[in-house]
C-alpha cells in the first residue's frame, strides 16, 4: 500500500460534505446500487468502496450485511467515515497507487473518478480495481460525462454558510481541455481562530467511449451502461453515468 499522505485538497471539505451532501447522495445511490449491484452478490459479501467519503454509503451497505473496506486519500474524510460507520474498515490511500489483493467480491466508486484528471491515470484505477476484485466480481462506478458536464458546469456562484465556516465557489468550464473548476474563498474556523480559505477543485470529464476503451483495455468485460435518460433504474434525476463491469 502506498501514497498514505491525506489531501489536503479534500480535507478542508470534509466537513461540510458530511454535513450537507453525503446523506442525500447515499440516499440516492443505495437505491440504484440495489438493482444494479446488489440483486447480483451473495450475501456477505466483500465490497470496496473506493473514495469512500465520509462512510454514509458505506455503514448503509454494512446495515444490510456487506463486508465494507473504505479507501480515500483524505484523513478527514476518512476521520468521518469511522464515526458514521464505525464497523467498516477503512484505508488511506490514492485510487491511483492502491494495492490490495483480489479479496473483494465488488468495488464501487460512487461521485469520485471526475477527480482523476488524465485518461491514463483514470486507467490506473481500473487497473488497481481489477487486482483487487476476485475473478467474475463486479466494479461500478459513475461518472459525469461531457454532455453532463455542459449543464452542470454553469459558471454559476454558490454562498454557504455556517456556523464555523463561510464561503464563496464559482463554477466555469473549460471546453477545450474539457476541465471544470471550482474556485473557493472564504473562511473556516480552526482551533477557535478564523483562517482564510482559497481552494481550487479541478474535474475531468472523458468520453463514453474513452471510459468503455479503458476498462477494456485493463481486463474488464461484459460492460453495461446506465444513464438516467434512458434507465428505469433512476427514479430521480441523475448527472452521472453508471458503468457496470466484470473482472
Amino acid at each position: 500500500m502506498s501514497s498514505k499522505k491525506s489531501d489536503s485538497n479534500y480535507d478542508y471539505f470534509a466537513q461540510e460534505y458530511n454535513e450537507v451532501y453525503a446523506q442525500i447522495l447515499s440516499e440516492q445511490t443505495i437505491q440504484i446500487l440495489e438493482k444494479l449491484l446488489l440483486v447480483h452478490l451473495p450475501k456477505a459479501a466483500n465490497i470496496l468502496d473506493l473514495c469512500c467519503g465520509t462512510g454514509q454509503l458505506a455503514q448503509k451497505l454494512l446495515i444490510k450485511g456487506y463486508q465494507i473496506t473504505g479507501l480515500d486519500r483524505s484523513e478527514s474524510m476518512l476521520n468521518y467515515a469511522r464515526s458514521n460507520a464505525t464497523e467498516g474498515k477503512f484505508i488511506l490511500c490514492d485510487a491511483q497507487s492502491f494495492e490490495l489483493s483480489p479479496i473483494f467480491d465488488a468495488v464501487i466508486s460512487m461521485y469520485a473518478l471526475n477527480y482523476v484528471m488524465n485518461l491514463e491515470e483514470l486507467m490506473s484505477v481500473f487497473r488497481n480495481v481489477n487486482t483487487a476484485l476476485k475473478t467474475n466480481g463486479i466494479f461500478i462506478f459513475n461518472l459525469r460525462l461531457e454532455e453532463d458536464f455542459k449543464s452542470y458546469w454553469d459558471n454559476s456562484t454558490t454562498r454557504v454558510v455556517r456556523d464555523d465556516y463561510a464561503w464563496i465557489s464559482q463554477k466555469s468550464y473549460n471546453s477545450e481541455e474539457k476541465i471544470g473548476q471550482i474556485q473557493i474563498t472564504g473562511f473556516q474556523l480552526i482551533e477557535k481562530e478564523w483562517k482564510p480559505l482559497e481552494q481550487i477543485i479541478l474535474e475531468k470529464t472523458y468520453s463514453r467511449a474513452e471510459v468503455l476503451s479503458a476498462l477494456e483495455k485493463v481486463g474488464f468485460r461484459q460492460v453495461s451502461v446506465h444513464e438516467e435518460k434512458h434507465d428505469a433504474v433512476f427514479q430521480e434525476r441523475s448527472e452521472y453515468t453508471y458503468f457496470v463491469s466484470y473482472k
